[in-house]
């Protein structure tokens, strides 16, 4: 695949989530009790090297039902990780809860997902398509910017 071709299917990835998301009403729980999950803020900063980089963003969920991210996958790594970060040392754990009418954010210095093994080495400004997979709600599809190795995200403060 070109580097046209694949901005061309990341921008009607983009666009179909967009579409899919402003579609959906404020009342999540008309889905039959099934969370519906957004996202927001996610980027990738550069990786240094094809060894393993890291996905950051804030996953929302707007329903009364609380509900655990239990795996990632994306056509960039065949080994997505989700990570906790406890005491300053980083984990691989097999879920993360998003809590009913709550955020899971991740960070960095705090909780986010790992890829492993990386098939190409992604450059600053390219998008890198991620699924994430929940335990109640529907997968969702993000596309990560590529950004600057120091890029800090705007949504890292706490409340």
């Amino acid at each position: 695949m070109n580097t046209r071709t694949t901005r061309t299917l990341a921008a009607a990835l983009s666009l179909t989530a967009a579409l899919a998301i402003s579609g959906c009403s404020s009342d999540s729980d008309a889905t039959g009790g099934k969370p519906k999950m957004t996202v927001s803020g996610g980027f990738m900063p550069e990786p240094v090297n094809e060894k393993m980089a890291g996905a950051f963003m804030v996953i929302k969920n707007d329903s009364k039902t609380a509900d655990k991210l239990v795996a990632v996958t994306s056509p960039l790594s065949d080994d997505m990780q989700i990570h906790e970060t406890k005491d300053q040392k980083m984990q691989q754990v097999p879920s993360m809860d998003v809590p009913a009418n709550g955020e899971l954010k991740l960070v960095r210095g705090g909780n986010h997902i790992m890829f492993m093994g990386l098939k190409n080495k992604p450059k600053v400004g390219e998008k890198v398509t991620i699924e994430l997979r929940f335990e109640k709600a529907d997968p969702v599809k993000v596309e990560l910017d590529v950004k600057d190795r120091t890029h800090q995200a705007q949504h890292t403060e706490s409340h």
